[in-house]
């Protein structure tokens, strides 16, 4: 056991789960210790750089914003501070995302009071903390991916939708072909190129385009 409480910051964009996390974690204060709260990335990038705590807990989305993004931060404007993700999305693309970002740990927000007190011990400690519902699909998707098994871009985190897109979109097709070859809304093709664009680390179809090229995902 720690000899002094974990000092955590909450991170998430709904007032109930804050108060929630409050609640579940006021019967531990001799193992962790609340130092703040905040619900959009500009207000947990300032606390955290003035408050130091040893853990954030975060959401993976915090409304239109995204808590992977505020992960990378973190991790390089004050990299003491580990970054454990507590969301509702049991997907393992999520955490190898997660833990590409940066995190020290994903866990679930079904987590009881104890189970969550024991893993912000652990992931203080050095640990990478992992639900246990997820640790065991991550073991197949990793060895699938090590086998070639899966779409192109998987190993980057791209869904299968997305490596569709992105297949499209190395082809020279604009947004509104890509959505009449994929049956889509301009729209919905227009929300999968952002998510890849996150994920592959650009701002743009050309910067998209020159990963996919270099990194020979499309031949």
């Amino acid at each position: 056991m720690n000899a002094a409480p974990v000092r955590v910051v909450l991170v998430d964009d709904h007032e109930m789960i804050l108060a929630g996390l409050q609640a579940m974690l006021a019967g531990f204060t001799g193992r962790v210790r609340v130092v703040g709260q905040a619900g959009s990335s500009a207000e947990a990038t300032r606390l955290v750089t003035m408050l130091r705590p040893d853990v954030v807990l975060l959401d993976v989305r915090l409304g239109p914003e995204s808590g992977l993004d505020l992960c990378r931060v973190l991790s390089r404007q004050v990299p003491e501070a580990r970054v454990v993700f507590l969301s509702v999305y049991d997907d393992e693309q999520y955490v190898f995302e997660a833990l590409r970002a940066g995190a020290g740990g994903y866990l679930l927000k079904r987590v009881d009071g104890p189970e969550l007190v024991r893993r912000l011990e652990e992931v203080i400690q050095g640990e990478t903390v992992v639900d246990p519902t997820l640790a065991g699909r991550m073991a197949v998707t990793a060895a699938r991916l090590t086998r070639g098994e899966f779409w192109p871009g998987a190993n980057r985190g791209l869904t299968q939708r997305e490596s569709e897109v992105l297949s499209l979109l190395v082809g020279g097709l604009s947004n509104k072909a890509i959505a009449a070859r994929l049956v889509l809304s301009e729209e919905t093709v227009k929300s999968h190129l952002r998510a890849l664009y996150r994920k592959l680390e650009v701002a743009d179809r050309s910067a998209a385009i020159a990963v996919a090229l270099r990194e020979g995902l499309f031949r």
